[in-house]
């Protein structure tokens, strides 16, 4: 599983503890056994405590709440996520400006070139 997926997942389940894997992997826009084997995963690590709601009427209800490690592995995926985003971004700048640059030597200068 990768970086990316695992930041989403865990971003996704902090924000509704209480969402199904249904629910999850239409967020996430992945199929359900993808997210069954996601949530598999993050469980096996220690990063997702699963509790059954046993006043539910539905007693297939589940919360997946984020252990501390759940926690603090989030917060270390983040930060690399938050780091590969901003090479990304300064790297686009960068190709945004050759591009404009490039559609001006040929004179074609609009608001969409001219924006960066």
């Amino acid at each position: 599983m990768t970086d990316d997926l695992h930041y989403r997942v865990l971003k996704q389940l902090e924000a509704h503890p209480d969402g199904t894997q249904r629910d999850l992997a239409k967020a996430l826009g992945i199929s359900l056994g993808s997210t069954n084997f996601c949530m598999r995963a993050i469980i096996d690590q220690g990063w997702v405590k699963v509790q059954n709601f046993r006043r539910s009427d539905n007693k297939r209800a589940y919360a997946y709440l984020l252990t501390p490690q759940g926690i603090e592995a989030k917060a270390r995926i983040t930060a690399r996520f938050l780091q590969r985003k901003r090479a990304e971004y300064e790297a686009l700048k960068v190709e945004i400006a050759q591009l404009a640059a490039e559609a001006a030597s040929h004179g074609q200068t609009n608001d969409a070139t001219s924006k960066t």
